[in-house]
């Protein structure tokens, strides 16, 4: 499905982006007396734990875009999607910074900081999966395209499905990121951080696309509305019967 690949492709171009946000994280887990085998398991742990988050995630906002689907609304909701992810794109990143001032989020976010400090002192696969939970909590602007992604999706399932990929496709790069150091250079990094404004703007597209029913498969499939009919009653020989 064209729509899990645009997620994975945008986890993976925009795990570059991320190692300046979620490196230092990856970088601090503890695991420096392991190694071999049982320092990736550790990572992987870590990983599993981001990835659920991003999946839990996606049921609640799928669930929210199957809301909209339920009501007629879901072709609307993908356009307006679509061209918000546009809009962030287009404007610039000091007026979007405006809009991120709020502090119950801002304390919101600093216990999950002082949380992952303390988690950084302890050692195990639990401490590790915490870890990895909490990092996917924290204020990322890639992650909230992949929460529009899995809203228009349509289905708790599907949007489930697309976080979980778009999760899978940061895990290459995080994987990597504590088993190799530093050992992507910023050259490289840089090189890579430009193609993810290209991937998120394809994605608007994709959403805008989909919203506009053309009947492409896969890219703008035809849906037919969803829409709530009351059934009809009549009152026959004594008994109620009921037609939708």
């Amino acid at each position: 499905m064209l729509f899990l690949l645009a997620a994975i492709s945008l986890g993976f171009l925009g795990s570059f982006h991320c190692i300046g946000m979620c490196g230092p994280i990856a970088l601090a887990l503890p695991i420096g007396n392991l190694r071999g085998f049982t320092r990736l398991v550790s990572i992987l742990t870590y990983n599993a734990g981001r990835i659920f988050t991003y999946a839990f995630f996606g049921l609640i906002f799928g669930g929210i875009g199957k809301t909209f689907s339920i009501f007629g609304y879901q072709q609307l909701l993908s356009i307006v999607l679509g061209a918000l992810i546009l809009l962030g794109l287009l404007l610039p990143s000091s007026f979007v910074s405006k809009f991120s001032g709020n502090t119950q989020l801002y304390s919101f976010f600093n216990g999950i900081k002082t949380k992952l400090s303390k988690l950084f002192l302890k050692e195990g696969k639990k401490s590790l999966f915490i870890i990895g939970l909490l990092n996917g909590l924290l204020p990322c602007g890639l992650v909230y395209m992949a929460v529009a992604g899995a809203m228009a999706a349509g289905s708790v399932l599907n949007g489930a499905l697309f976080m979980a990929f778009f999760g899978l496709g940061t895990a290459p790069t995080m994987i990597l990121l504590p088993l190799a150091g530093n050992s992507f250079s910023l050259s490289f990094r840089n090189k890579i951080r430009k193609t993810v404004p290209y991937m998120v703007g394809f994605m608007a597209v994709l959403l805008i696309l989909r919203g506009l029913n053309l009947g492409i498969p896969y890219v703008s499939p035809k849906m037919e509305a969803n829409k709530t009919q009351l059934p009809t009653c009549h009152t026959i020989a004594g008994k109620k019967l009921c037609t939708h």
